[in-house]
């Protein structure tokens, strides 16, 4: 019994690397990992973009108050929201999460934020459905 023990540790010592079916088992199991990981991720990050586009027009909203009470009135539709890095309330104008600009609206001396999400068109629903001020 000894001699075979020794005979099959000498072979293992001989043996290097790994065959390539056992590469293909890793890669395989790799593959699936990534799969999974994939599926429960991907939904995540569109609804992170959606939350972090809503805290964005709770911030521009807040330095619209700040303009209010140093001004007396809201930016008007047609200066828009530039008005705030003219007045230095904010540094430059951030963009939405899909890199497109928040849309500013004076509707009647009360100010809108709109991001139209990511096909940058108005309407729309699931990722693609627009964010609004009004609905904070």
């Amino acid at each position: 019994m000894k001699k075979h023990t020794a005979l099959f540790a000498s072979y293992r010592k001989i043996q290097k690397g790994m065959t390539l079916v056992e590469v293909i088992v890793v890669i395989a199991i790799i593959a699936i990992i990534t799969s999974l990981v994939a599926v429960a991720v991907i939904p995540r990050i569109d609804d992170t973009k959606r939350k972090a586009a809503t805290i964005d027009i709770s911030n521009i909203m807040g330095a619209l108050n700040i303009y209010y009470a140093s001004k007396g009135n809201y930016p008007s539709t047609q200066t828009g929201l530039q008005e705030l890095v003219a007045a230095r309330i904010l540094d430059k104008l951030p963009m939405d999460p899909w890199n497109h600009p928040y849309v500013y609206l004076n509707e009647g001396g009360k100010p809108v934020i709109i991001s139209y999400g990511a096909d940058n068109a108005p309407g729309g629903d699931g990722n693609n459905a627009d964010i609004s001020s009004k609905d904070l």
